[in-house]
């Protein structure tokens, strides 16, 4: 059988290649073992996103689970990320299980953990769970049925939406962002927050809010070029003045302002500490990606927040959540999570903070980022994935290694950091990042810069030097 590795956010694999139904059986195996040998509540919350076969790998994990005489509370249809996370708090389980591979091309499927305190399952955890995974699945999934396990009282069937969508209701002023001057629209993106708000803002303007597992041939990641249709959305529309959207299995963010610019996940965080530090009172530690911009560090110095930066992976976040009081963590990939929520990255959750604000303040997308700007100054950032072949990939990651980089075209190197790939500054204000994809066959690059264009030309720069097409 084939080895099963876990990247920074689970497993991940392409459907009937890796991604198989005893290869789930498996990893379920392992995680039921993991609940028992730590002596976690012997329950378990599982759930599917709209990718393909996902109804089959739920079940497969729910009769593995139960097999392993583990309580088992399983989702009926597709749900997101954050309402595992959240059912999995809510329902005192031992763990939570997602059937999803969240951005990834829809050729993908994935197997998600998460901890009975409602967030990602830590780095030391996924490690052993890991170590329990065995070498191939000895149950027989075929002579077990769901509904033998129903009428035994070891699978019930839970709406998750319904649980999550009444936390937002109480959390939110719903009526009143229904009832603002400010119009909104939603891309779900064939993904999995789709229901929640057709649900709870019906008059708002959606895209892509039906099942396709295929995605529309997009992968489901909220980021600019993924989003052409929606931005062209809103700009002939040009009475929406605020576009959310959300990815496959909605724990990521993206949006657009009124004129169908992107906004990026720097700045979202930006408005975030904005809102709830400056106009709701809130404080806490804010942490951050190692990738993020450094205008957070000006925006937290400005009010007096403590920051820290952790490696890439939100579940390096969620461990300082579960022992700190912390106001914001979030990711330059748009996993946020917020005060007052669950430790877990939930983009529609940070819709509505963000809707909210707009409505409480009565002020624009736009305006509010301006604000930000009059503290921190203005900023772009671009990304780029590189697929190159895997010896040039590991020819560049040992070149940084061996500090062979000392300028990029006319950008030279003041300092390095290593904390989680190559950040090279040129300035307080400009960086370059290099950092190999845990899950992908690709070289992440990043850039940070006054406009986009700066940044840009610095991503071109290292191109060029690092000998890639």
């Amino acid at each position: 059988m084939s080895q099963i590795k876990f990247g920074t956010d689970g497993w991940r694999a392409i459907i009937a290649k890796e991604f198989t139904v005893d290869n789930v059986a498996r990893v379920a195996q392992a995680t039921a073992s993991w609940l028992i040998a730590t002596n976690k509540n012997k329950a378990v919350v599982i759930g599917h996103d709209c990718r393909f076969a996902g109804e089959l790998f739920a079940a497969t994990t729910a009769k593995v689970m139960a097999s392993n005489g583990i309580k088992v509370f399983l989702a009926k249809g597709f749900v997101s990320t954050p309402m595992v996370s959240l059912g999995a708090l809510k329902y005192t389980a031992g763990a939570g299980v997602i059937i999803t591979a969240s951005h990834n091309p829809p050729a993908y499927n994935g197997f998600k953990l998460k901890g009975g305190y409602g967030g990602p399952l830590l780095e030391e955890d996924v490690a052993e769970v890991e170590k329990y995974i065995p070498e191939k699945n000895t149950i027989d999934l075929d002579s077990i049925s769901l509904e033998s396990l129903v009428s035994k009282g070891q699978l019930e069937y839970v709406a998750l939406e319904s649980l999550y969508c009444e936390t937002l209701e109480k959390s939110f002023d719903i009526k009143a962002i229904q009832n603002s001057k400010f119009n909104l629209a939603y891309d779900a993106m064939y993904g999995s927050g789709q229901n929640v708000i057709k649900r709870l803002l019906p008059d708002i303007t959606l895209l892509h809010c039906e099942e396709d597992p295929l995605f529309g041939g997009i992968p489901p990641e909220p980021i600019h070029r993924n989003l052409q249709e929606f931005s062209k959305l809103l700009k002939q529309n040009g009475s929406i003045h605020c576009g959310l959207v959300t990815d496959g299995d909605a724990d990521r963010i993206g949006l657009y302002d009124g004129e169908g610019n992107f906004v990026d996940s720097h700045h979202i965080l930006l408005l975030l500490i904005h809102y709830l530090h400056k106009y709701k009172g809130m404080t806490g530690k804010v942490c951050t990606g190692f990738s993020s911009s450094v205008k957070i560090g000006a925006l937290c110095k400005h009010y007096g927040l403590e920051l820290e930066i952790v490696k890439i992976g939100f579940k390096h976040i969620c461990g300082i959540m579960l022992k700190e009081d912390v106001l914001v963590g979030g990711e330059e990939s748009g996993g946020i999570a917020v005060k007052g929520h669950i430790p877990e990255r939930d983009g529609i959750w940070n819709g509505m903070l963000i809707f909210e604000a707009m409505v409480k303040t009565g002020k624009t997308l736009r305006e509010l980022i301006d604000e930000i700007y009059s503290i921190t100054g203005s900023f772009a950032f671009e990304r780029v994935d590189l697929s190159i072949p895997k010896a040039l990939k590991q020819q560049i990651i040992a070149d940084c290694k061996s500090n062979k980089y000392s300028s990029f075209g006319k950008y030279k190197v003041a300092r390095v950091e290593t904390l989680d790939g190559f950040k090279y500054y040129f300035n307080d204000s400009e960086w370059l990042m290099i950092r190999p994809s845990g899950t992908e066959p690709v070289l992440r690059t990043y850039a940070e810069s006054h406009t986009r264009e700066e940044a840009l030309e610095i991503l071109r720069s290292a191109r060029e030097v690092l000998g890639i097409n």
